[in-house]
């Protein structure tokens, strides 16, 4: 296959799988969604889902928000983990919406990097799922399968989002990068992998990354052998 056509094999297939693909994250608007992703750094959706219901019960926009102490909302969030932090930011930034934003989460990329504990990754999962404007964030799920793929050389995600846009259409980027993590979690996770499940790696996957899943497997039947 040429680099075009394994890229249309990915997008066919990933559309098979998921013609509807959820949005990760339980939100209701801008700002309990940008509330909900910074919560997700170094945790899992399954736990942010199940925090940010007990968080925005005291507070759904930044104005109950500034309302509450750090502490108090450190105490809330604290399973989610990296609390001292995320509990600051979350302050800091619903201070900053009321008195440069009247209140909105803007929906330019620059202003949102600009506010406290919100990354790049933040920023562009904020800008595709609250106001469809084309990103491609990347987490951990996407960095892996575009190395596995061999679509990007995974040096960094820095390095991944550029190969992602460079890549594949534009209009596009903001299902197709769900449809990446949807499709790592279910078929080619980092751990527990099969490689046998994994369609796309298995028909365009990177060489030295399908030798290695089968010299470790011979391994692991040759110690069950004995």
């Amino acid at each position: 296959m040429t680099k075009a056509e394994k890229v249309q094999f990915v997008i066919d297939t990933l559309e098979e799988t998921y013609p509807e693909i959820p949005i990760p994250l339980d939100h209701k608007d801008p700002y309990t969604l940008l509330i909900a992703v910074l919560l997700s750094a170094q945790s899992t959706d399954v736990k942010v889902n199940q925090i940010t219901p007990l968080l925005f019960e005291k507070a759904d926009n930044p104005y109950q928000m500034v309302k509450l102490s750090v502490e108090e909302i450190r105490e809330i969030i604290k399973p989610v983990g990296l609390s001292p932090m995320k509990s600051k930011g979350i302050h800091g930034l619903s201070e900053i919406l009321i008195d440069n934003y009247n209140g909105e989460v803007p929906a330019d990329m620059e202003a949102l990097e600009s506010l406290p504990a919100v990354g790049h990754k933040t920023a562009s999962v904020v800008m595709a799922q609250a106001f469809d404007v084309p990103s491609f964030p990347v987490d951990t799920h996407i960095h892996r399968l575009m190395y596995r793929w061999n679509l990007s050389n995974g040096k960094n995600v820095q390095q991944t989002e550029k190969d992602a846009k460079r890549l594949f259409p534009k209009e596009l980027w903001n299902k197709l990068h769900l449809q990446i993590i949807w499709y790592g979690r279910q078929y080619s996770p980092a751990r527990g992998w099969k490689l046998e499940n994994d369609m796309i790696t298995q028909t365009i996957g990177r060489k030295s990354v399908i030798k290695a899943y089968e010299d470790n497997f011979t391994k692991k039947q040759k110690r069950t052998r004995k």
